[in-house]
């Protein structure tokens, strides 16, 4: 019997043992309650007394089996270390039969504990109790030093051993024992567990108590850094100041040096005396004086303002589409300073930073252009003006209000005053206004209704300088601004164009099945924009224009019912229900008369639409009336129309038994499902349309029966059902359809 790990040897009979890899306690608990299969063993036969080289071994359970050893080595290892246990633990009870002495005797036992759960395994297979052959797969092979405390377990525990129970409620006991004794260290443990949270919560607190600390420090010196910035600031304005009264003063001292004619020159020419030699020289002396004078070459200008200006609007741009890569404003995020704050510090200050762009490049917050551009206009303004002032009051060029009604050039533009200002602060501020149309451009890009923006923020920054009195009355900048809202309107009247192109050729889709026509929602859209521009605006004559000439389109724009296979009036009546809500909804003054137009069109078309479906239910009834009154009309008396052959008695009753009231409610069924299928749920039109059709149909009811009276008195011919059968017919339609 070769015994190796992971080996599997198999027997006569078909029985087979394995050998586990290593043994836990737990499975030598399992061993010692198992123990006890060795008492069911009565014999063991070597087979073959007079030599032991037969490899076949007979155990003698509740019947013989037969097993064969993988070679003689392994079969006698196993005879000895079976004597051994029988020895040792079932005293001897255990008969070996054809065994030697010299085989079973000697020291051998191995302590290595394979042997001893083979021979247990050996035997609960043959007697069937063994586990599976998966199971026992599942044991591992222990170290000598775990083999060697498991034996010296054994031997501490001897007198139990034979008594598996016994051994194993032992063993729980003491692992009872010391689970008691592991709870006691962790309860006298406890008090300085508890000591060592106190101690972690006391560092929490004081962790949370230095984050305060800090976060007033973060404080104060966030203040400290604001008061830094600003003395920075001051700082700097003071050296440009410096440095502009210093560039100042040596250009007057040039001018005055260089430029200076004396007194007794002026003179000279003055009087232009050439009576004498002397006088002559004096006008030559004073003449030639002159002319050095005019030959000086004074220190061209620097284009003032075109760095600082063009700065501003870059900055602008910035904070209106994006940055982009290599612009100025790349410098000023890199630490250098702005070229904005000399001129324009509020600017720089703004609460504002590049926003994301959209699919097309802008933002898609159009309100973010509007404020961008006031803040723009603000800090020209004063700018401008106190430029101006310098130079009204230096060189002496101010005029009173007479003398600017003589000089001045002035044009009425839509109600504003337009002057045309010497060409001195054109040269200086030579960039202002192309530099401001390209960014009105953009402002009129961010949306498609971008104009509308620019046109309110002009003409409220217009009053805005009208009403100010530190403003000129010939302002520069106001002349500048006054040009700029003359090209808005432009842009905003094609814009407006543009729109009204779109509503009056949109071409419906064949397949049109109702419901907010392109056309109104692309009015809708504008108005709700342009009323929240404008909501604040001083000024909205163009905006009340716009309104009128879209909403005159809007409602021209018929349709055609060849190609569309709806009823129009039903779209009709629905596009104009709608439009007269959203107008009821947004109050405005100037189109009070298209809100009650539209209700008046939205009845006219409802009534139309109802008229259609009427007959439907009572079709043949409403014709053979429809012609009774035609021969009334034509001449005919009432009372001889019962012997006109087509409308006689006879007739009328043919006509009448066709509608039951049975027929007539399913008729009427029938209709409601076709005004349902039609009516979008957009508008909730159904309920107002079925009882506009309540009312039409007892109207023409009531009409039946008064031309039944008044052509066929006395006849006694009636319809089949009521008023009041109709008002249940519509009453049961309505709830069932809940």
């Amino acid at each position: 019997m070769r015994i190796a790990e992971g080996n599997v040897s198999r027997g006569r009979h078909g029985a087979c043992w394995a050998y586990p890899k290593c043994l836990t306690p737990v499975d030598w608990s399992f061993l010692i309650q198992h123990i006890v299969i060795l008492q069911n063993l009565l014999a063991q036969d070597a087979v073959d007394a007079n030599t032991m080289n037969n490899l076949d071994f007979d155990l003698h359970l509740d019947k013989v089996y037969k097993w064969t050893a993988s070679s003689l080595e392994e079969k006698k290892t196993f005879i000895r270390c079976l004597r051994k246990l029988n020895h040792r633990f079932l005293a001897g009870s255990i008969a070996f039969v054809n065994v030697p002495s010299c085989a079973a005797e000697g020291n051998y036992f191995p302590c290595h504990r394979v042997w001893v759960f083979s021979i247990i395994t050996i035997i609960a297979l043959g007697t069937g109790e063994a586990e599976s052959q998966e199971e026992l797969h599942m044991y591992q092979e222990m170290s000598p030093k775990e083999a060697a405390d498991v034996l010296k377990l054994m031997e501490e525990y001897e007198p139990l051993v034979n008594n598996s129970v016994a051994f194993a409620e032992q063993l729980s006991n003491d692992l009872h024992v010391l689970d008691e004794a592991n709870l006691r260290a962790i309860i006298s443990s406890e008090k300085q567990v508890t000591q060592l949270m106190s101690n972690i919560d006391e560092a929490l607190a004081e962790v949370a108590r230095v984050e305060e600390t800090l976060q007033i420090y973060n404080e104060l010196l966030g203040s400290v850094k604001q008061q830094m910035d600003h003395i920075h600031q001051e700082n700097s304005l003071l050296h440009r100041i410096i440095s502009n009264k210093t560039r100042l003063m040596d250009e007057i001292l040039f001018l005055t040096t260089h430029l200076n004619l004396s007194r007794e020159h002026c003179d000279a020419l003055s009087r232009a005396d050439l009576s004498s030699p002397s006088r002559v020289k004096a006008c030559i002396a004073a003449a030639e004086a002159l002319s050095a004078c005019m030959n000086i070459q004074i220190h061209p200008g620097d284009r003032l303002y075109d760095r600082e200006i063009k700065a501003l609007f870059e900055q602008a741009k910035t904070f209106l589409v994006g940055r982009r890569k290599g612009s100025d404003s790349d410098l000023f995020a890199s630490g250098e300073s702005s070229p904005v704050a000399g001129v324009f510090p509020r600017f720089c200050a703004m609460n504002l930073s590049p926003p994301g762009t959209g699919s097309a490049g802008f933002l898609t917050c159009p309100m973010v252009s509007k404020q961008i551009l006031e803040q723009v206009l603000r800090e020209l303004q004063p700018l401008c003006t106190a430029e101006q002032q310098f130079i009204e009051k230096f060189f002496q060029l101010s005029h009173d209000a007479a003398d600017l009604e003589v000089s001045a050039r002035t044009e009425l533009v839509e109600g504003y005053l337009i002057l045309d200002h010497p060409g001195l602060l054109s040269e200086i501020f030579s960039c202002l206004e192309p530099e401001l149309r390209g960014f009105l451009d953009i402002c009129n890009k961010i949306h498609p209704f971008g104009c509308l923006q620019v046109l309110v923020t002009l003409n409220d920054s217009i009053f805005e300088m009208w009403d100010s009195s530190s403003a000129l009355p010939a302002s520069f900048l106001n002349t500048i601004l006054g040009n700029m809202l003359l090209l808005t309107k432009n842009s905003f009247n094609k814009c407006i164009v543009s729109i009204t192109r779109k509503i009056e050729e949109t071409r419906m889709p064949s397949k049109l099945k109702g419901g907010i026509l392109p056309s109104v929602s692309r009015f809708e859209e504008f108005v709700s924009f342009s009323e929240e521009v404008f909501r604040t605006a001083q000024r909205r004559r163009e905006l009340d224009k716009a309104h009128l000439r879209l909403a005159s389109s809007v409602f021209i724009n018929s349709l055609s019912s060849a190609n569309l296979k709806v009823n129009t009036d039903m779209v009709m009546m629905e596009n104009f229900h709608h439009i007269h809500c959203f107008l009821c909804q947004k109050m405005i003054h100037c189109l009070e008369d298209k809100k009650i137009e539209a209700k008046q069109r939205y009845s006219e078309h409802m009534e139309k639409y109802i008229i259609t479906y009427l007959g439907q239910p009572l079709e043949k009834l409403n014709q053979f009336f429809e012609g009774v009154k035609a021969r009334v009309a034509q001449g005919v008396k009432e009372e001889e129309i019962s012997f006109q052959l087509a409308y006689s008695k006879q007739e009328l009753r043919k006509v009448i038994d066709k509608y039951p009231g049975k027929e007539v409610k399913r008729a009427l069924e029938t209709l409601y499902k076709k005004i349902h299928k039609d009516l979008s749920p957009e508008e909730n039109l159904l309920p107002v349309v079925w009882h506009a059709m309540e009312q039409e149909l007892i109207h023409q009811y009531q009409e039946f029966e008064d031309l039944i009276q008044r052509c066929y008195a006395g006849s006694g011919i009636a319809m089949d059902f009521t008023v009041e059968d109709l008002l249940s017919y519509f009453s049961s339609i309505t709830v069932s359809n809940m």
